[in-house]
């Protein structure tokens, strides 16, 4: 085996499974996060660490950042909503459970976009399993 098939996957290669995860989610929901934007960095910043109560950037796979739509309803929306997925973090526990990469990053995005909506933990479990 060359050493280039040791390399871990980049930022682009889990942008391009959150893109086709993104993809996969329903298109009655899909069309209400059209306005999400998803961008993967390998870590969350100082900052997120610091609100979270976070010992350690490898505790967070994934962050919505925004108003969730049950709650933007006449409220003054002032930026973007995001979803960050955090590669290193992502990386990490792909290597502890053994699995399969697109699987936990397709979790992630859709736990993450579930909170854009408001769903609960359940909901987001029956969209997954959907998929």
């Amino acid at each position: 085996m060359a050493d280039d098939d040791l390399t871990p996957p980049g930022l682009d290669d889990l942008e391009a499974m959150a893109r086709r995860a993104y993809d996969a989610i329903p298109v009655h929901l899909r069309r209400h996060a059209a306005d999400v934007v998803v961008r993967v960095v390998d870590f969350p910043d100082d900052e997120t660490l610091d609100d979270l109560g976070l010992d350690t950037p490898f505790d967070l796979l994934g962050l919505y950042r925004g108003v969730s739509l049950d709650k933007k309803d006449g409220a003054l929306v002032d930026d973007v909503d995001m979803v960050f997925l955090y590669r290193r973090p992502i990386l990490d526990y792909w290597c502890e459970t053994g699995e399969p990469l697109t699987r936990i990053v397709t979790h992630v995005l859709i736990h993450e976009i579930g909170h854009h909506f408001g769903f609960s933990d359940a909901d987001m479990e029956a969209i997954e399993a959907g998929l």
